[in-house]
């Protein structure tokens, strides 16, 4: 699949300057733990880790990285897969794999449509979308990631009865992300009650998205979607 469709991404990569070390990691321990698109993809994304995994979960914008690294440090056995094209983001997660000398961590610093389109069909045991820039203006809707086209590239990569997680304090793009994938054929909503979407999922450790959500009023809501079998 080649078409990015329009709103793939946008915004600046780069922020504030990064302390030194951040560079040097940004510099230096990247390209070791780096998802290389220039490389064919390998049929079991397994083996793209040092370690054994017997899962591969992939997180499409990690921001600060909490949640990842604090799923990789509860899970060790699972390899994760963090996608994040900002630079302060990127560092932070750099800084928390070298200081914890995570094994089951791999970094794709782009585009998180690139790296979708390069792994092989059904190569992912999960998917975590959580508090993604919401792009709240009207006019802006058709910025936002979770669209028709980019639902159908996580369907590809996502095993049939695995989940697609999407977390957000937004209520126009929770709206939007459950019609969407409502009217996507490969998605089923898994909600039976109201803590389903209510409540985060099993051991969460929150993101500072989710604080500042929650100082300013705001609640999240957690959204788990089947990924049900291609219908012939």
């Amino acid at each position: 699949m080649t078409d990015h469709y329009s709103g793939s991404f946008f915004g600046r990569r780069v922020g504030k300057p990064l302390r030194d070390r951040q560079a040097r990691l940004l510099t230096d321990f990247l390209p070791t733990i780096a998802v290389d698109l220039e490389q064919p993809a390998p049929s079991n994304l397994a083996e793209l880790f040092d370690v054994p995994v017997k899962e591969v979960w992939l997180e499409i914008g990690f921001g600060g990285s909490e949640h990842l690294l604090h799923r990789a440090r509860e899970n060790p056995e699972i390899g994760y897969i963090g996608c994040e094209p900002f630079q302060s983001g990127m560092a932070k997660a750099l800084t928390g794999i070298a200081d914890d000398d995570l094994k089951n961590v791999r970094l794709f610093y782009d585009d998180a449509v690139k790296l979708l389109d390069w792994m092989p069909a059904g190569a992912v045991d999960g998917v975590y979308q959580l508090y993604p820039d919401p792009w709240p203006k009207k006019k802006h809707w058709k910025r936002r990631f979770v669209n028709p086209v980019n639902l159908t590239r996580i369907a590809r990569v996502l095993k049939p009865g695995c989940h697609y997680r999407f977390a957000s304090d937004i209520d126009t793009y929770v709206d939007w992300t459950l019609a969407h994938c409502r009217d996507h054929p490969a998605f089923e909503w898994t909600a039976e009650r109201p803590a389903d979407w209510r409540t985060p999922w099993a051991n969460w450790p929150g993101t500072r998205y989710e604080r500042k959500a929650i100082r300013e009023g705001r609640i999240g809501r957690y959204l788990t979607f089947l990924r049900v079998p291609d219908r012939p």
